[in-house]
């Protein structure tokens, strides 16, 4: 409209709290997902580990059930630190899978597309943009990781009493804090990638190579070398060891030399690398992918 008109007037309806404004994100990038019936069908099959791990928590406490099955309820797995931190080691691997699908085309959308300036023009800043797009990620993977993982052991204290509650609720903590940091990695190398490449399929192909290739090459150096600082550049040995640390399972690691025929020659005693070197280690790929995030984010785009 024509400015000399002053027709115009000042928007008065009701405006988005700042704090919460990255969330419009995720809001409809749910939409987005949801839309396809394969990846709801993929997403809903990554509960069913946890139907399993409720069902065993029942039985636990089921004479009945028991009764029916004819099991011995010394032959159920214990409901220990061990058994949690098996299935929070197991939804980990379907969480990758499904950062592998919704990951790497957040970011690489809007640069192909040349998106960006459409939301930095706005009152929204390059942190909220990068905060809307990682909460993609960690709300998606907290609803099948951390979340019902708590759920479950809560239900476990109800069904055991306050006293077990009292000696295993340091567990709470570790739940939480295991899963949250797996999923954050995700959403951060996911984002960093898709930073990086524009195009979904090499994202996604790039993706898997930077949590495979490096496994690889440090299992070739345990195997050589005779040890187990290998693991130091393996994202999920990394992860297994803080996860391990975590539910206070964090033990060295024995192997053995054997000749081409089989035979053993002796036992020898490979430690994995400390706690804290895992955790620096993870550190530094945080602030890797963060800086990647601050660097190719921007309102602009210089082409030479």
């Amino acid at each position: 409209m024509a400015v000399y008109e002053h027709t115009y007037k000042r928007y008065q309806g009701q405006v988005t709290p700042e704090w919460s404004r990255f969330l419009i994100i995720p809001r409809h990038a749910f939409r987005d997902v949801f839309k396809s019936k394969l990846f709801t069908g993929f997403f809903v099959i990554c509960f069913i580990p946890l139907l399993v791990e409720a069902i065993l928590i029942y039985l636990h406490h089921n004479v009945n059930a028991l009764g029916i099955l004819k099991v011995d309820v010394r032959g159920l797995v214990p409901i220990d630190a061990f058994f949690f931190q098996t299935f929070v080691n197991l939804q980990g691997g379907f969480a990758f899978f499904v950062a592998l699908l919704v990951g790497p085309p957040l970011v690489s959308r809007d640069l192909r597309n040349n998106a960006l300036p459409l939301y930095l023009c706005r009152p929204f800043s390059r942190t909220e943009y990068v905060m809307g797009k990682m909460s993609v990620l960690l709300i998606l993977l907290s609803a099948m990781t951390w979340i019902p993982q708590l759920l479950l052991f809560f239900f476990k204290a109800y069904l055991e009493g306050g006293r077990w509650f009292v000696d295993n609720v340091w567990m709470v903590s570790a739940i939480f804090l295991s899963s949250f940091v797996w999923i954050l990695l995700l959403a951060l190398l996911s984002q960093a990638v898709s930073a990086l490449v524009k195009w979904r399929v090499v994202a996604s192909a790039a993706l898997l190579g930077i949590f495979f290739v490096p496994s690889v090459f440090g299992e070739v150096i345990n195997q050589i070398f005779m040890t187990r600082w290998g693991n130091i550049i393996s994202l999920g040995a990394l992860t297994k060891n803080v996860t391990s640390g975590l539910f206070g399972t964090f033990v060295r690691t024995t192997g053995r030399i054997t000749d081409f025929d089989g035979e053993i020659i002796r036992d020898i005693v490979m430690n994995e690398p400390p706690l804290w070197a895992s955790w620096t280690a993870l550190f530094i790929i945080s602030a890797v992918c963060l800086a990647i995030l601050s660097n190719r984010v921007k309102a602009y785009e210089v082409v030479r």
